[in-house]
């Protein structure tokens, strides 16, 4: 129950130990076309290029950056937590300006800051975002954002690592130009894979570009031979066939349970993870209204030792949750409920653990009053 990865689903893990065929095996190709039309589902998005990039979250990300920033391109990158940081470094190894915009760690994005960025920089090109900041577990409004940048003729990248599948993530409805995501947390799936998706607007800064993309490997230019429909396909690396095969796997399971029942369960574990930490007298670090609910950043009490109490939940109770980051090290401990992990038996087990371990260590808490909070929730419909 960390930031991440999460628990993997049993048919995925068995999804994963089936023979290996090669990357251009006709049926293997059936599959790939299977797996994108999901992604698409997933993302809400009809764009032809919506695929998993070979790599885990980070390449996506290097693949947005890669594909649409160019020598001297001015960008716009919000930063209110670790990964907006992250953003920064790609733009500037890219050969790009980053215009930093500040908010501070545990806040969502302040779109007036962002306006006020595209209204002192008419030359940006770009406005690069995080939509759920795994290090704080803070949301910001994506729609909001998108609809500013491109009031000021700049292209959208949106980090979805955290958020896809666990919280509603629009990609045609919002207007997003290219977003990425991961496949270990709300997809329940392993590390190894990222979602992408490019619109036409994207796509033609890729295909127009003055110079070449600086990484042979996340070069969409050559990747679309391989993934790319309507063509023969052309070899460009040999895809992870296997971590393939649980992606597809874990779509399925998300079209069988439907994109806004599983928005919904993550929601309601939540709320009854929320009732039961504030019943014991446990504070969350986001405001309520730009809260993620598959990302829990929790104050650590005054005087509790962080990596203490981490060490005994996972020996004692075989459960991790997560260390803060950055500014927050030591000061928070970050709760993942995500996909598969978001389960109410994982709930009553971590309310139930941490309580049996603050009150070991004289913590300042409300004892005994937790787990019926929880059930209370639970027991809800």
């Amino acid at each position: 129950m960390g930031p991440g990865p999460s628990d993997v689903h049993p048919r995925i893990l068995e999804a994963m130990s089936r023979p290996t065929i090669g990357h251009l095996d006709p049926l293997f190709i059936e599959m790939m076309e299977q797996t994108k039309s999901m992604l698409q589902y997933a993302f809400q998005t009809e764009n032809p290029l919506t695929m998993p990039v070979s790599a885990p979250g980070s390449a996506g990300m290097e693949t947005c950056f890669a594909n649409l920033v160019e020598p001297g391109d001015k960008v716009i990158v919000c930063q209110n937590g670790v990964f907006g940081g992250r953003m920064k470094e790609n733009v500037e190894r890219c050969g790009g300006t980053p215009l930093m915009i500040e908010d501070e760690w545990g806040r969502a994005v302040d779109p007036q800051k962002l306006e006020d960025a595209l209204k002192a920089n008419p030359d940006a090109k770009i406005v690069a975002f995080v939509h759920a900041e795994t290090s704080t577990g803070a949301q910001s409004d994506a729609a909001e954002l998108v609809a500013l940048a491109h009031q000021h003729d700049c292209l959208t990248i949106v980090d979805a690592v955290t958020s896809l599948g666990g919280t509603p993530v629009k990609v045609d409805e919002w207007d997003i130009d290219a977003i990425y995501s991961g496949t270990q947390k709300c997809l329940s799936c392993t590390p190894g894979l990222s979602p992408i998706s490019f619109n036409k607007r994207a796509l033609e800064k890729v295909r127009n570009r003055q110079s070449t993309v600086q990484s042979w490997f996340l070069d969409l230019n050559l990747v679309m031979g391989y993934w790319g429909s309507g063509t023969k396909r052309a070899y460009h690396h040999t895809a992870p066939i296997n971590a393939l095969y649980g992606l597809h796997e874990a779509l399925r399971i998300l079209e069988a349970e439907g994109l806004e029942n599983a928005w919904a369960r993550h929601r309601r574990m939540h709320n009854a993870l929320k009732a039961g930490l504030e019943a014991m007298g446990l504070s969350f670090v986001v405001d309520e209204a730009h809260r993620l609910p598959q990302l829990n950043a929790v104050t650590i009490p005054e005087g509790v030792d962080d990596a203490a109490v981490r060490n005994r939940l996972l020996n004692e109770f075989n459960l991790e949750i997560g260390a803060g980051l950055g500014a927050l090290a030591g000061k928070v401990w970050r709760i993942g409920l995500m996909g598969h992990a978001a389960r109410a038996e994982n709930v009553l087990l971590c309310v139930s653990a941490l309580e049996a371990v603050l009150n070991e260590r004289g913590a300042p808490i409300n004892s005994g009053v937790a787990l019926s909070a929880v059930q209370k929730v639970l027991a809800a419909r």
